[in-house]
């Protein structure tokens, strides 16, 4: 199986964000993603090293776009 991590800002409050789209990928996709805290207003997801989705100015990836970015990567 493909690495998938979840790089998110703890002191932003992203923490449950990061948790929900966890969920999401080990329920639709039976992935169990790693949960790496972070800082700086980050949102992160990447699988085998390579980032698939991450928040920018005015976009915050939801779990059903995450998920989509991660079955394209080919992760199962």
């Amino acid at each position: 199986m493909t690495d998938v991590s979840i790089i998110y800002c703890r002191p932003c409050g992203y923490e449950k964000r990061a948790k929900e789209v966890a969920m999401a990928l080990q329920r639709q996709l039976g992935i169990v993603a790693d949960l790496v805290p972070g800082k700086g207003g980050v949102f992160e997801v990447s699988v085998g090293g390579k980032t698939v989705a991450r928040r920018l100015k005015g976009h915050f990836p939801d779990a059903a776009e995450i998920v989509t970015a991660v079955r394209a990567q080919g992760a199962r």
